[in-house]
């Protein structure tokens, strides 16, 4: 055990003035803290006061960070109390800021810098890490980094705050986990002629020299830590796609911006389906911005209309792609991987009226498929115009309006007009968070589609199943617990028992007309995701001994996969919790 200074200085072992008389004498801290001792309740106190003394957002954060690395129980514990205020802080939207201003405003070093100037000495790296006991690394190679894009080095703040998101709402243990940044480079010029730039200053790796590297990073992790769980975060969007392909049957690995978006994003959609009482096949879907984010939810979309009973040719009809090409088309050049399954053929739009045969916009679609779905994953701001909505809301009679673009700078529209130039009619959600719409005297609260309701639960589903690979069927799982917990969903539930029970007083919560649960509720929301996916591991690992006629025990389920209620069990004990260890019996 560490003594004195040291200890004092050790943010993962640090009580500060929570020490206890006994522990001071043993430890040596006699006048190297003020002589009253505090629970970590009235630590929390005094540091929330600091916290709204500061008096800006980047100030907030920077507080955040040193409290970070200061006192790691009390941080999370003054985080957990007071979630919904301080996450916007932590992650989006102010996390953006954060990244920006990472070579300014650094002050001491957190995770692994894992550069390619110095990947001659990558095995020595991770031999000469603290432990091996790691269940979750958050990598980042920094080039497509939110609304923002290629930050460099500067993206290691995306991994921490996402691992902070998975300690705090989903109770991964933060003493097993690991923020990474693969620094290879950057194409941003003003960091490359930043003087205190603290990346390799050369221009972004790409090609086989890439490949090669991301290759060599992946056997040193799983020579290092063979069973975690590696989440892969912010990658461009001609590298996101191929490396979770490459390696998902490899290590056991999970892209945010592709699965994560995918299972929020749908998850809204279902219950913006259900709410206005529509049906899959209806719906003509658009999605403008093919990036990572936008072909993940597609895919996921694709995988939704199956399950409701499409085909996968019908569904493929119905889901149309807009990027910096205009519409994807067959003959569209420059097509990722991942978008030539979405590209439609010539004659589907020779009926169509447009302006420009070679370049068709968003506009034009809009005029001529009169969409019933849109979606913004564009980092555009203002591109969901005036005339774009009117026109599709003059085709429609509940369009779906999801603006999913961060930062809230990057928005495709304001959710106050997009509700005001349908006439009330639209269903709006946003990837930022938005104050409630007062239209008509009705208050509208805006639904947030925040990968923070999904990621934080599939990660401890992961771990505490112990699953080798994360599979497709598991991220549908998450989306289906997810929609569970919708408040409109509950909302028309509650409802229809009361108009069973002629109950004339059925007023729900402030939040009911949400599609998905408010940030506040996500650690709740996290246990019923972590569940599903945990209870469909086990499934699909049943089914594997099945097979082989090898019948046993998985996870300590005595049948082989647990009851609902035993996965919650099991995994509430597995939540860590913020509190202070006696280190004197």
């Amino acid at each position: 055990m560490l003594r004195g200074k040291q200890l004092l200085n050790d943010a993962t072992v640090n009580k500060g003035t929570a020490f206890t008389a006994a522990e001071r004498v043993a430890f040596a801290l006699h006048g190297k803290l003020p002589s009253a001792i505090e629970t970590l309740d009235q630590q929390v106190e005094r540091a929330y006061v600091q916290y709204q003394k500061q008096t800006s957002n980047a100030n907030k954060s920077i507080f955040l960070q040193e409290l970070y690395a200061t006192n790691c129980i009390l941080f999370y514990k003054l985080v957990t109390v007071h979630i919904a205020e301080i996450l916007p802080i932590l992650y989006t939207p102010e996390v953006a800021n954060t990244v920006i201003n990472f070579s300014h405003d650094f002050r001491r070093p957190h995770g692994l810098y894992v550069s390619y100037a110095e990947r001659d000495h990558l095995d020595a790296m991770f031999a000469n890490y603290e432990t091996d006991a790691i269940d979750l690394i958050v990598v980042t190679d920094g080039e497509g980094v939110l609304g923002i894009g290629d930050q460099g080095i500067g993206a290691i703040h995306i991994p921490i705050a996402k691992l902070i998101l998975y300690t705090v709402l989903g109770g991964i243990n933060p003493l097993r986990v690991l923020p990474i940044v693969l620094d290879v480079g950057t194409n941003n010029q003003s960091l490359l002629y930043d003087p205190l730039y603290l990346g390799w200053r050369q221009p972004r790796l790409t090609g086989v020299a890439y490949d090669e590297f991301i290759d060599y990073f992946v056997t040193a992790i799983k020579h290092k830590f063979p069973r975690v769980f590696l989440h892969w975060e912010d990658f461009g969007r001609d590298n996101a796609a191929s490396v979770l392909t490459r390696y998902r049957d490899k290590i056991c690995s999970f892209n945010d911006d592709l699965q994560g978006t995918a299972v929020v994003t749908v998850a809204a959609l279902l219950a913006a389906l259900k709410v206005s009482m529509q049906d899959w096949r209806e719906q003509r879907i658009v999605i403008f911005g093919a990036g990572t984010s936008g072909v993940g939810i597609a895919e996921q979309i694709i995988v939704a209309m199956q399950y409701a009973g499409m085909t996968k040719e019908e569904a493929y009809r119905n889901v149309w792609l807009i990027d910096r090409q205009g519409l994807l088309l067959t003959n569209t050049l420059c097509l990722t991987p991942a978008q030539r399954a979405f590209v439609h053929h010539q004659e589907e739009i020779n009926h169509w009226q447009l302006n420009d045969e070679n370049f068709i916009t968003l506009g034009d679609v809009v005029k001529n498929l009169h969409p019933t779905i849109l979606l913004g994953c564009s980092a555009q701001h203002g591109l969901f115009t005036e005339e774009i909505i009117r026109d599709m809301a003059q085709h429609t009679l509940r369009p779906i309006i999801f603006l999913l673009s961060n930062p809230i700078d990057k928005c495709e529209a304001i959710p106050e007009n997009v509700i005001k130039w349908t006439d009330g009619k639209a269903i709006v959600a946003t990837g930022s968070p938005f104050a409630p719409v007062i239209y008509q005297d009705k208050i509208i609260p805006i639904t947030q589609c925040n990968n923070a309701l999904a990621f934080p639960g599939i990660g401890m589903g992961v771990i505490a199943s112990r699953a080798q690979k994360l599979t497709d069927a598991m991220l549908w799982m998450a989306c289906q617990a997810l929609l569970a917990t919708s408040p409109v969903i509950k909302q028309a539930i509650k409802k229809q028992s009361a108009d069973r029970e002629n109950i004339a007083d059925h007023v729900g919560h402030k939040d009911a007309d949400l599609l998905l649960p408010p940030l506040a509720d996500a650690a709740s929301v996290a246990l019923e995701v972590a569940s599903a996916v945990m209870l469909q591991a086990q499934r699909e690992q049943q089914e594997k001994l099945c097979s082989v006629e090898n019948l046993v025990n998985v996870v300590g389920a005595t049948t082989g996969v647990m009851s609902n209620l035993e996965a919650q069990k099991f995994i509430s004990k597995q939540v860590w919790v913020p509190e202070y260890s006696n280190y004197v019996e």
